[in-house]
């Protein structure tokens, strides 16, 4: 009643047991449908005896000497028969090498064709604009914003079109630069769009540059869907007519009826929670406007070279003084009892706190505990001299900003909440998160939604429950327990997941890699970059006869992804 193999594929040998001099290595391919994999593994077999009249290698001799790089047929037949380990790592590393060189290509390309062509409104800051700006904070900005702040000024200043990424972990400060950035253009009489991914975010960026700009004589609008239509058609048309300095809204901002007198800048939050249509949409409601994109989800370095390829990357690297570490701590379920203690002493205190659930209703297909039931048996079980309240995704606008207002004004203690909440929220009494099921949420998610808490400069706590099933659930949790930082935690959530699921959906546009792996070849990417860009140097349109070969297959692969053909 041992082990047992499953209809097992056997090879036989006639050499003496153990003898392995005639041993061989077996490729293992990916299922096709349809295909057997013996099938498949024959047919590249037979396909390699003849294969090689009909490739063309890109790269000349020289240039595959001076990269140490394999020539492709033999890549080719390397990768799929090699001799011993070290064959099919040189293999493996032509064709890495080649993904990541023509992905490079192609968005350096896409960046050289826009700065020849684009031409924008000049947005100059002197001496007295930079004054009167600073005089709206009640606070000095920090080393690490100053420095930001000064690479968009020069940005803004110049012909060419901004487009740059604004990165800085949770709470660090990023609304405040991308105001500078809007009050510039402000200054210069333009307009400024800001683009946030949720209303609950775009209701609060509104009242916080309500709060900045109080007894100012900059206009300020918010436009969401969820507002009646007579008050929506008089912030389109004074937007329209240039009566509005900053407009701040959601994805109503890319309405077809909605236009700018003279909009000079766009600003976008979270910039990974929209697609590419919808980035492109609001940027085209201005004539080559200045382009910030925020984010709080910080993008590990392989990605910042990937899919932000084509922007110019700022990061605020510190937090504002007087905020204290949040501490984290994990559970097993077994303490459920001991994390609801840990909690009521908190509320006790007059102090805030989150519980999150990965799901709202129950499912038949996992068992979950969910937020709609766990706010019933809290708010009647464990916490009942407590006030609780719910807040989800399903609800409607007016109800979500009814409740974090309740929230907001203390007259809700404990907010038991879906990832909702994950993005934007400012509540400073907030001190505690607890989070349930904590090996269901991406590594990313959770430190978003960590940064919820201790805005206020209180001791922040932030509990996880979990049973850690799995070894890679509970590295993956001991990871986030011990670090604050939230590059290295994006880093480890990329090694883990990928890009695409990485930005929640394959919206980066760029083609899957097969072979190259961002983070364990970081320093191929790197030396892919160095070398498109030197190529770039020597002949910007690819057009002399020895990059023929290096034009064709760029648009081979990429050329419809990146709309590369006219950029070539």
């Amino acid at each position: 009643d041992g082990p047992m193999f499953t209809n097992p594929k056997c090879e036989f040998f006639d050499s003496v047991p153990g003898d392995t001099s005639g041993a061989y290595t077996l490729p293992v391919y990916p299922a096709i449908s349809g295909v057997a994999p013996k099938t498949l593994s024959e047919m590249i077999q037979h396909v390699l005896k003849d294969f090689g009249r009909f490739v063309d290698d890109w790269f000349d001799p020289a240039s595959l000497k001076n990269r140490g790089l394999l020539p492709l047929v033999q890549a080719y037949e390397r990768i799929h028969q090699p001799d011993n380990m070290e064959m099919w790592t040189q293999a493996r590393q032509r064709l890495a090498y080649d993904e990541l060189f023509f992905m490079q290509l192609g968005l350096l390309l896409v960046r050289r064709k826009r700065l020849m062509l684009d031409h924008a409104i000049q947005l100059p800051c002197n001496e007295y604009i930079d004054e009167h700006i600073r005089n709206r904070f009640p606070f000095d900005l920090t080393k690490s914003q100053n420095k930001v702040i000064k690479e968009i000024v020069a940005d803004l200043s110049s012909s060419q079109p901004m487009y740059r990424l604004l990165q800085g972990d949770v709470g660090a400060g990023k609304t405040v630069v991308a105001l500078y950035a809007a009050l510039v253009a402000v200054a210069n009489k333009r307009q400024v769009a800001i683009m946030a991914p949720t209303e609950i975010l775009a209701q609060q960026h509104y009242q916080k540059i309500c709060k900045y700009l109080a007894g100012s004589r900059v206009r300020t609008e918010l436009l969401v869907g969820a507002m009646p239509k007579s008050k929506r058609t008089e912030i389109i048309e004074s937007a329209t007519q240039g009566k509005v300095d900053i407009l701040i809204g959601t994805q109503a901002l890319i309405q077809k009826d909605v236009e700018f007198a003279n909009l000079a800048l766009v600003i976008i939050d979270e910039q990974h929670k929209f697609g590419v249509a919808q980035r492109m949409a609001i940027k085209s409601k201005g004539i080559q406007p200045h382009y910030l994109v925020m984010t709080a989800t910080p993008i590990p370095r392989t990605l910042a070279l990937t899919v932000f390829g084509d922007l110019q990357i700022s990061t605020i690297d510190e937090l504002p003084p007087g905020r204290k570490p949040i501490q984290t701590r994990l559970f097993p379920y077994l303490m459920r009892d001991q994390v609801w203690e840990i909690l009521r002493k908190r509320l006790a205190a007059g102090e805030q706190a989150f519980v999150v659930y990965p799901l709202l209703d129950p499912s038949d297909k996992i068992e979950l505990r969910s937020a709609r039931e766990e706010e019933v048996y809290l708010s009647q079980k464990v916490f009942p001299e407590f006030r609780v309240g719910l807040i989800h995704g399903k609800m409607s606008s007016d109800e979500k900003n009814d409740i974090m207002r309740a929230f907001a004004e203390k007259r809700i203690d404990l907010l038991v909440a879906t990832v909702v909440i994950e993005v934007g929220i400012d509540v400073p009494d907030a001190s505690v998160l607890v989070v349930e099921h904590g090996d269901r949420f991406g590594l990313s998610q959770l430190h978003q939604l960590r940064g919820r808490v201790g805005r206020g400069g209180q001791q922040a706590y932030c509990l996880i429950l979990s049973d850690m099933k799995s070894e890679l659930s509970k590295k993956r949790l001991d990871v986030f327990a011990k670090t604050l930082d939230g590059f290295k935690i994006a880093e480890e959530d990329l090694r883990i997941r990928g890009p695409g699921e990485f930005f929640g959906t394959a919206q980066h546009g760029l083609p899957e890699l097969k072979l190259a792996d961002l983070i364990e070849d970081y320093l191929l990417l790197t030396k892919a970059r160095q070398e498109a860009l030197e190529l770039l140097r020597q002949d910007p349109t690819l057009s002399a006869p020895a990059h023929k070969k290096i034009r064709k297959e760029l648009i081979r692969r990429l050329g419809k992804k990146l709309g590369l053909i006219e950029a070539a």
